[in-house]
């Protein structure tokens, strides 16, 4: 193994334990050097694996973890996204009591997320789960509300539930292949017994889907983005994702035939977003709606895992949807934070007068994440459903069409009341919100910041797509 090719992640790790060692030691009051040092982290991780894009794909640890432009574009992803997290907890944890063990905790995860998208082994693969898994539950439990401590719970139970599901289907594939590495995986399985590959495939699919928040372990994904704190909601609706998904696209490509795995994922795909999306459409509460965005944007991520093994097209549209749904998404759940106060979706009536640059941002946000041009969502979606139709599964490619139709409603649901003359004597925030400098301008900015960096993503989409190494397109 060659030195420092596991740079990022040891950076990421060795922060965490930075904040957290250096947290016990600062008094309250320069607590906010952790934060620097948390920054400081990320924006390292994040050159480095730009520079690592360039080197040809590697392996470590006799091959169980892959460094290779899945894991390069992973690694930014994540350090980018838990970056402009750190933006908003300018906002909110700044002073608190336990603000360096937020920022370690956070480091922590990002190190999990993203050794989850490295892993070429069920071992390496179960490791990375549980570190990944892990510190949301810390996370959202430092709220001390009555709601914040539901969604605790009911994250750590259904963790703990799919973290044992998937290392039963991690045993099962053990057993009938003697292996966990994946390139033995991928010799051994077509020689195993059917039912025993399916039902190991269930499993490990079924503990991915919690990490990535996606059916059928979807259901704390709405409770925590509404009990938890802007933080660590934007983190745990964004970075988790993108390890699972990339973990779950090595995962299937080791697959035999004898399993219909593409259908799978497909079916996964469609229920997920059809079922977030009509499930989003009557929420009032707009981080609550965006818990059931995240699980519908997963159905579209699901897409290009379906058709893995059948266009060259599907890991490059993977890589770049991920990378735009990050961004996209942080801005939409800055605006929130930005404006602690308007917890449904009324109280953003007369944004756009009050504040229009975070109506801007909102709009840009929302609109990027139905999949709007110029945004890089909609480069993400247009190369998915041309991966999902390439790769001759075109009822996906019909299902994400559809699928972005009906969520352009209930995102007009917000984005109507924000575009609206405020009523005069309305219970708004509007007051909050027309505060040229208020105590959320940390969010405000990290809002603006992510709005532009999906539509400069967006109109550079042919540059980004050679950088996720997409094949040239017609």
């Amino acid at each position: 193994m060659r030195p420092l090719l596991l740079l990022p992640e040891i950076l990421l790790f060795v922060g965490g334990l930075a904040a957290l060692i250096g947290g016990s030691f600062l008094p309250r009051d320069h607590q906010w050097l952790t934060r620097v040092i948390a920054a400081t982290t990320l924006v390292a991780s994040i050159v480095v694996s730009a520079i690592g894009l360039t080197a040809a794909p590697a392996a470590a640890f006799q091959g169980t973890y892959a460094v290779d432009t899945a894991t390069g574009v992973a690694r930014i992803a994540a350090a980018l996204g838990t970056l402009l997290v750190l933006g908003i907890a300018g906002d909110e944890i700044t002073g608190t009591p336990r603000e360096s063990e937020t920022y370690a905790l956070l480091l922590f995860a990002t190190t999990g997320t993203i050794v989850l998208a490295g892993a070429r082994d069920l071992l390496v693969l179960a490791v990375a789960f549980f570190l990944a898994s892990i510190p949301l539950y810390g996370l959202i439990g430092m709220v001390r509300t009555p709601r914040g401590a539901e969604a605790a719970m009911k994250t750590y139970l259904m963790g703990a539930l799919f973290g044992i599901v998937l290392l039963l289907g991690v045993t099962l594939l053990y057993g009938v292949t003697g292996a966990t590495l994946h390139a033995d995986l991928a010799q051994r399985l077509a020689a195993a017994p059917p039912a025993a590959v399916a039902a190991g495939l269930l499993a490990v699919v079924a503990g991915l889907m919690f990490e990535a928040g996606g059916v059928p372990a979807h259901f704390w994904v709405p409770d925590a983005a509404q009990g938890a704190n802007g933080t660590v909601a934007t983190f745990l609706t964004t970075v988790p994702k993108i390890g699972a998904m990339v973990a779950l696209y090595r995962f299937v490509t080791v697959l035999p035939d004898t399993v219909n795995w593409p259908l799978l994922v497909g079916a996964l795909a469609v229920v997920s977003m059809t079922l977030a999306n009509l499930a989003a459409y009557w929420q009032q509460d707009p981080r609550r709606l965006l818990g059931w965005s995240t699980v519908s944007q997963v159905g579209f991520l699901l897409v290009p895992v379906a058709v893995a093994t059948r266009s060259d097209l599907a890991l490059p549209s993977l890589l770049l949807y991920l990378l735009g749904y990050t961004v996209t998404n942080v801005a939409a759940f800055a605006v929130t934070t930005a404006l602690p106060q308007a917890r449904d979706l009324a109280d953003y009536r007369g944004l756009s007068r009050a504040r229009p640059g975070l109506a801007a941002s909102l709009l840009v946000a929302l609109l990027g994440l139905v999949g709007t041009p110029p945004t890089v969502v909609f480069v993400g979606k247009l190369t998915t459903a041309t991966a999902a139709w390439d790769g001759g599964m075109a009822w996906l490619t019909v299902a994400v069409f559809v699928n972005s139709l009906i969520s352009l409603f209930y995102y007009l649901r917000w984005i109507i009341p924000v575009f609206s003359p405020a009523v005069a004597g309305a219970q708004t925030d509007e007051h909050h919100a027309a505060a040229p400098r208020t105590p959320g301008h940390w969010s405000s900015d990290t809002a603006v910041a992510a709005a532009l960096l999906s539509v400069g993503l967006g109109f550079t989409g042919g540059l980004v797509w050679s950088v996720v190494g997409g094949p040239l397109l017609p």
